[in-house]
């Protein structure tokens, strides 16, 4: 497969990824801890744009759904109620399963043949009066006949006394009477409150910005509120739906799911990328859910159902192909996460459909299969467009409850499906169904949050490491601050893109509904190389494959923060080593320094005071060397040149000194202080075992890798066979502190040679 094709990020502005705006941002900050981010990706809401007029029309849209919820709960609560539930049995007759009222409850478990109310008769009574919605009934004629005898029972239930007629010839008279609220059960006020939470969300969203996408977010969002709302009516009815309401529903719900499906097809033509040819693609869509709907709503379409159906399952394969057509052009890590969750729904409404047409053909379960299994569907898809507009947030109870919901539609449908097909029974069904279930769920969660989350490819100890590394970097070259971090993000996140703007950043923010992530160039204090406030702006973390979150933004905080206070601490500990070595040097100078000179003035011997005065040029070296904090190796390799030449000096052996650099790095006090113990250590053993008349120091730096090579013409041989005491020990140890290896070799035709390599020596301490 050719690798997608998309934009660079060069050729955006910044305003088009970062969310700056006028739309977008008020005051060139934003906080995505605190505020909601739209559907449509511009970059999260800013509090300050929810006063005047907004405010006053969200305030309204919630007053306006409180009272409509509400409204609809009274009506309810004041219609007429017979307290009874009813099932069916295996030859598709009503039951009566269990009443309070004292006339019915004698007659439990007795099989209803009719009602009489006033001048209705409803005769006779079968499975299907049980049956809640006519979306969920397969066959034209049914859908017909239930709507027909629901409107029947609504006006017999307006009569001051019913009349049940039971299979043998029992009958009882039953007055209704008003239904109240503690009768509306809890299943109403769930429904009723999950659909208000999805229509105000929809509300926020279309207020904050009415774009085209966040109008077709807002269209899907209340179609579902609909949905919710007209099957919270369902779960309150006995034998009869409110007056009408049959017709209502059936045509309301399913106008709801067409219009959904059109507006996720149109929708995924504009985001997260637009596509091509969108207008063409989302007019086929209105159209033909405008023509399914007309045509089913006039009764003039046969098979209504089927085609409902087709369109739904059609339109969720055609949104995975957008999504996947979307994901192709530029690699919005959106585009992955909604097709992953597009086809989990799309699954689970085809293994719905295919449990409903099986059930079809035994009546009896019809209404069981088509209330409990549309119930979870369309919780589990309401749950969904809740989540959508927080995914880029991160939000982990919102994300387990839409797992969780899925999983219930599989294992509902699954349960349905065995009966139905298999004829198994409640227990065996619902054990396997549950099984199986729990098994997808086992293997699909970590996966699918992984998709979100993403996994942190550093360790804690390569992020150690990696910061350990930077902060030395840095503290040597403030002017690669960017550079490091950029590093450093790549590593940690995988993102596609990288830029470096000049753009001022307070902290590490998601951007373009999680595509994005702006991350400050920290200030740390160590140069004013950087006068101007810059930021790096990463897109696309791993490659394209998951959304940045707030943890993300969080994290890069801390590891910003976490640089600056290794810095600081740096500072602090070489401050103390500077002052600790600034007074050993003037302990040094004043008290041993002072002791051997006047040991030199009062020597007895010419040899014994130029001994002395030796060492008082080795104590002056050093106690100047710990002094100062670092060291240009220029002067260093004089220094060192000087004491050796005026050493071998004295006991008449010549130096052959080459220096080459291609770099003159500044050495901090512990490579000053190793190498010219390395240095004085290696002349040392030669003065003293080696007998010899010339020594050769070369000294290379190239590309920041040291190579020193110390050869003499003495009389040593075998080095490997050598007792490795404190001198070489202290050789092996010093150079290894440096990051680097040493040798000792025979050289022709007489001498030893002892070689040091050093790789980095600028990132070494």
């Amino acid at each position: 497969m050719p690798p997608p094709v998309h934009p660079p990020l060069s050729s955006f502005p910044p305003s088009q990824f970062l969310g700056t705006g006028p739309a977008t941002l008020s005051g060139g900050e934003s906080s995505f801890d605190t505020q909601l981010l739209d559907f449509d990706g511009s970059g999260p809401l800013p509090t300050a744009r929810w006063i005047g007029w907004r405010l006053r029309m969200l305030v309204l849209a919630a007053l306006l759904g409180c009272i409509g919820v509400f409204a609809l709960a009274r009506a309810l609560a004041e219609a007429p109620h017979i307290d009874a539930a009813w099932r069916s049995n295996a030859q598709s007759l009503v039951e009566l399963m269990r009443s309070d009222e004292p006339a019915l409850k004698r007659l439990q478990g007795k099989v209803l043949l009719g009602i009489i109310g006033g001048n209705q008769a409803i005769a006779p009574i079968d499975a299907l009066v049980l049956q809640r919605s006519g979306r969920w009934i397969v066959g034209d004629a049914e859908r017909e006949r239930h709507i027909r005898a629901q409107e029947r029972l609504a006006m017999a239930m307006k009569q001051p006394s019913l009349r049940f007629v039971f299979a043998d010839g029992e009958a009882t008279d039953v007055a209704p009477h008003a239904r109240g609220y503690v009768n509306l059960g809890a299943m109403f006020w769930l429904l009723c409150a999950m659909g208000l939470v999805l229509y105000l969300i929809a509300m926020v969203v279309l207020l904050a910005r009415p774009t085209p996408r966040n109008i077709l977010y807002a269209v899907m969002a209340l179609c579902q509120a609909g949905n919710l709302l007209f099957i919270g009516v369902e779960s309150v009815g006995d034998l009869a739906l409110p007056q009408y309401f049959a017709a209502w529903d059936l045509h309301a719900r399913t106008a709801f799911d067409l219009l959904t499906a059109a507006a996720v097809a149109h929708a995924l033509t504009l985001h997260p990328t637009p596509l091509p040819g969108s207008r063409g693609i989302a007019l086929v869509a209105w159209v033909a859910a405008a023509l399914l709907l007309g045509t089913s709503v006039t009764g003039v379409l046969p098979y209504a159902w089927w085609w409902t159906q087709s369109a739904i399952l059609a339109c969720g394969a055609l949104a995975i192909g957008l999504l996947t057509w979307s994901h192709r052009i530029e690699p919005h890590p959106f585009a992955v996460l909604l097709r992953r969750f597009i086809v989990v729904a799309l699954s689970t409404m085809a293994l719905l459909t295919l449990a409903i047409t099986a059930a079809d053909r035994q009546p009896g379960l019809q209404h069981t299969v088509a209330s409990v299994g549309a119930i979870v569907w369309y919780v589990f898809f309401a749950s969904l467009l809740l989540l959508v507009p927080f995914l880029s947030r991160s939000q982990q109870l919102m994300r387990e409850f839409s797992l969780l919901a899925g999983i219930s539609t599989v294992a509902t449908s699954l349960d349905l499906l065995f009966v139905a097909v298999f004829s198994l029974g409640q227990f065996a069904s619902l054990t396997l169904s549950l099984f199986l279930s729990l098994g997808v769920y086992a293997g699909a969660r970590q996966w699918l949050l992984n998709q979100v989350l993403g996994n942190n490819m550093l360790t804690t100890e390569r992020m150690f490491e990696q910061l350990y590394r930077i902060a030395r970097a840095v503290e040597a070259h403030p002017e690669t601050t960017a550079n490091q971090l950029s590093q450093l993000l790549r590593e940690l996140f995988e993102p596609l893109e990288v830029l470096t703007l000049d753009r001022h950043s307070s902290r590490a923010r998601v951007m373009a509904n999680g595509s994005t992530l702006l991350v400050p160039v920290p200030d740390l204090g160590v140069s004013e190389v950087e006068a101007q406030p810059r930021s790096i702006v990463i897109r696309y973390a791993h490659r394209g494959r998951r959304l940045f979150t707030v943890e993300d933004a969080r994290l890069t905080n801390r590891v910003i923060e976490q640089l600056r206070r290794a810095i600081a601490f740096d500072k602090a500990v070489e401050q103390g080593r500077s002052e600790e070595r600034t007074r050993l040097a003037q302990d040094l100078h004043d008290d041993i320094g002072a002791r051997l000179l006047t040991l030199m003035y009062k020597a007895q011997t010419p040899e014994m005071e130029d001994y002395v005065r030796h060492t008082l040029q080795d104590l002056k070296t050093l106690t100047r060397g710990l002094a100062a904090s670092n060291h240009r190796l220029s002067h260093a390799a004089a220094e060192w040149k000087a004491d050796l030449t005026q050493r071998l000096a004295v006991v008449h052996i010549e130096l052959a000194w080459s220096m080459s650099m291609d770099d003159d790095l500044m050495l901090s006090v512990v490579q000053w202080s190793a190498l010219t113990r390395v240095l004085r250590e290696l002349v040392s053993n030669v003065i003293a075992h080696a007998s010899a008349t010339r020594v050769s120091i070369s000294f290379t730096l190239e590309r920041d890798q040291v190579d020193l090579i110390i050869s003499d013409n003495g009389s040593g041989r075998n080095p490997r066979a050598w007792a490795h005491g404190l001198g070489l020990g202290g050789v092996r140890k010093r150079v290894k502190q440096l990051g680097g290896v040493v040798e000792w070799t025979e050289v022709a035709p007489h001498g030893i040679a002892c070689r040091v390599r050093i790789r980095q020596l600028s990132q070494k301490p």
